[in-house]
């Protein structure tokens, strides 16, 4: 099955962003209240996020929501 687009932004953006903050995947999904094993999901595009956890994590990487969904992040 194909993944969608959305969430395969999504997901690289929350990589990306992690990265650059220099959390693990553990760190963030601390900050972000949601297990660990959860944020590899989003990164991999295997889940179909819930508003509410878009919010937590957008919130762990002290970042706007919308730069989640923008397909202009820099690497």
């Amino acid at each position: 099955m194909e993944k969608e687009p959305i969430l395969l932004m999504f997901g690289k953006n929350v990589q990306k962003i992690r990265k650059i903050r220099h959390l693990s995947q553990e760190q963030l999904a601390e900050l972000a209240g949601v297990h660990r094993t959860y944020i590899g999901m989003i990164e991999r595009a295997e889940k179909n996020i819930t508003l509410c956890n878009i919010e937590r994590i957008a919130k762990g990487l002290n970042v706007p929501i919308i730069d989640l969904l923008s397909d202009k992040i820099n690497d």
